[in-house]
This record gives C-alpha cells, sequence and structure tokens, in this order.
C-alpha cells in the first residue's frame, strides 16, 4: 500500500477527493465519518439533517490529498438531494448495519442508484457497521462479501464505536483513488475508449490475520 500517514498542512493540497455515504438511516453513517474526520463517538446520535461534509487531509504517496467526505440523511425524503450530493464523487462508502438485516437488503438499490449518477469509475467500499453488536447480527458476513465480489466492491467490517475498521476502510477508498487518478494522468493521451475500464482492475488488499482474497478480485474483507 502507498505510503499514507497524517499530512503535512504546510504544503499545498494536491488532490481533493469527494467521497459520499450512502446507505439507510440509522446505519451509523454519521457515526463513521465522526470517527474518521474528528476522532469523535456520539451515542447520542440524532439523524442527519440535508446534507455535510467535514474533511480530513492526509499523505498518500508522498501528496497531500484531502478527503471531503459527504454525509446525507437516508431517509426517502431527502433523496431530493442526490444529484448534487453524488456530482463529482470518486469514492462511496455504502454502509448497512449488520443487526438490520433490511438495511442489507436495501444495499443493492443504493448501489443502483449511486450507480446511476455517479461517474462509472467510482470507489466504492460496502461497510457492514456496528460489528460490536456480534451478538445481535443478522447478516451474515459471507452474504455480504459474495455480494461484494459480485459487485466488484471492496468490503469491511466496521464499528465506530470501538473505532474498528474505520481508518482502513476509508484509507483503503482513497488509496485506490489515488491509484486510479495518478495512473489516468499517466495514461491521459490514450484514447478515453481504451484507457478507464483497465483503470478500475483492482489491486489485492491483504489484510493481517485474514485469508487471502482471490487475485483479481477487487476485494477487502476486514469482518471481525
Amino acid at each position: 500500500m502507498s505510503n499514507l500517514h497524517g499530512g503535512d498542512f504546510s504544503n499545498k493540497i494536491d488532490y481533493v477527493f469527494k467521497i459520499v455515504l450512502i446507505g439507510d438511516s440509522a446505519v451509523g453513517k454519521s457515526q463513521l465519518l465522526a470517527r474518521f474526520a474528528r476522532n469523535e463517538f456520539s451515542l447520542d446520535s440524532r439523524s442527519t439533517i440535508g446534507v455535510e461534509f467535514q474533511t480530513r487531509t492526509l499523505m498518500i504517496d508522498h501528496k497531500n490529498v484531502k478527503a471531503q467526505i459527504w454525509d446525507t440523511a437516508g431517509q426517502e425524503r431527502y433523496r431530493a438531494v442526490t444529484s448534487a450530493y453524488y456530482r463529482g464523487a470518486v469514492g462511496a462508502m455504502l454502509v448497512y448495519d449488520i443487526t438490520k438485516r433490511q438495511s442489507f437488503d436495501h444495499v443493492a438499490r443504493w448501489l443502483e442508484e449511486l450507480r446511476g449518477h455517479a461517474d462509472k469509475n467510482i470507489v466504492i467500499m460496502l461497510v457492514g457497521n456496528k460489528s460490536d453488536l456480534e451478538s445481535h447480527r443478522s447478516v451474515a458476513t459471507e452474504d455480504a462479501k459474495d455480494f461484494a465480489q459480485r459487485e466488484n466492491l471492496f468490503f469491511m467490517e466496521t464499528s465506530a464505536l470501538e473505532a474498528t475498521n474505520v481508518e482502513p476502510a476509508f484509507l483503503t477508498v482513497l488509496t485506490e483513488i489515488y491509484r486510479v487518478v495518478s495512473k489516468k494522468s499517466l495514461v491521459a493521451n490514450e484514447a478515453e475508449s481504451g484507457g478507464n475500464e483497465a483503470l478500475l482492475k483492482g489491486t489485492k488488499i491483504v489484510v493481517p490475520g485474514q485469508e487471502p482474497i482471490p487475485a483479481g478480485s477487487k476485494f477487502s474483507c476486514c469482518g471481525s
């Protein structure tokens, strides 16, 4: 993986990557954002009203990358924000709650909406949140892993409460975006038709303690 740590804020920003959080309401999208952007978690969590974004600057491969992470409530009445919400996004965290089967069942619909509005090269991470509530699990890790493999998504299970895999999930997406963008700049003179598809052939990411994912799979599982 690329050299990745806190950004050098005295230097200019080399890249700004917009990442959107999507998924049903109350799956923990805002908590994941608070944990990644500010290392906070609030037990008194209320529904997000409208749209907000937070930023965090990191260094990837000696470049200062500002992650601009957008959060909106998942309730149907806010769906009017979608086209503006997705515009310009290069990454997405598609979040469900491992204790709420319905939130996982809705993932396919969210993915369809995302792909309908966003750039076709968007990097997507399927996130099974609330892994700290293992005793209440209603979505098997294997079910999510199979869906992610079918749809060519990255996948991790996280706990915003315990800060488990939150950082790796965001950094995996940001690093993959950087890899795609930097390769795009190298092949900028190639014909558009020939270049783009090959760029999203994912790199294999092996997380310590997990079984390696078969070669060619754009997918990382870090379930607890």
